[in-house]
């Protein structure tokens, strides 16, 4: 019995200090996301290491895709690969505060593929191409083996705005998967929840429109051309 007692009053003592603890970014558990490990944290919201990482070669000799996770999996943080310092990673601010996707964490690890630049003529603006990643969820600013499987074809706002569906290569369940369709056979219902969050993660009125999936070789496609587009710049 005094046991019990001394447990309830510790547990109650623990009660106002984790109430009161300060969140970052009005998010807790924010600085508990693992960053690679080849990269440092310069502050809360920003990550350095070593490589430009846009400027890492797209493919990997054994024909894999690189991919640099900004988003892991589960979490609702807007990083992404900096504009201004191409060795950074950073939580993106709009409207004077660090932005958050007010919905469910991300269904996948979201990145980006270095060394490619998705030109007008397919919906983008230059931008290296978006890639959501299937698998375990991976440390912000690790660069991850990936396989392209599909594409996601969205609207915002009415303009394009394609997600490029890939799995991680190694360590995860989805490795040995090849296209949308196989995804499909032995995952049912992943696609349609990828599906469903990107249409609605924004809210009712956020102007996302899904378009279904396109299979590899659409995605193959934009790759290549986007690639293209990176070397000739």
């Amino acid at each position: 019995m005094n046991t019990k007692i001394a447990l309830s009053a510790a547990l109650c003592a623990m009660l106002p200090s984790f109430a009161a603890a300060e969140t970052l970014g009005g998010l807790g558990f924010a600085d508990a996301i693992r960053h690679s490990s080849a990269m440092t944290a310069q502050d809360d919201f920003t990550i350095v290491g070593k490589d430009a990482l846009m400027e890492l070669a797209a493919r990997n000799d054994d024909g894999t895709i690189r991919a640099i996770v900004e988003i892991p999996t589960g979490t609702s943080a807007k990083w992404e690969v900096s504009k201004e310092n191409p060795n950074a990673v950073y939580w993106e601010y709009k409207n004077d505060a660090p932005r958050i996707v007010n919905y469910l964490g991300y269904p996948g690890n979201y990145g980006s593929i270095p060394g490619t630049a998705l030109p007008k003529e397919l919906g983008g603006d230059g931008d290296p191409l978006d890639v959501i990643i299937l698998g375990q969820a991976a440390p912000r600013g690790e660069i991850v083996d990936v396989r392209l499987i599909g594409v996601l074809k969205m609207l915002d706002g009415g303009e394009q705005d394609d997600k490029l569906i890939a799995v991680m290569t190694e360590n995860s369940p989805f490795a040995a998967i090849e296209s949308m369709a196989q995804l499909d056979e032995v995952y049912p219902g992943v696609s349609e929840i990828i599906g469903l969050w990107f249409a609605n993660y924004k809210g009712p009125d956020g102007g996302m429109e899904s378009q279904g999936f396109a299979e590899k070789d659409v995605a193959m496609s934009v790759f290549e051309a986007a690639a293209a587009q990176y070397e000739a710049k």
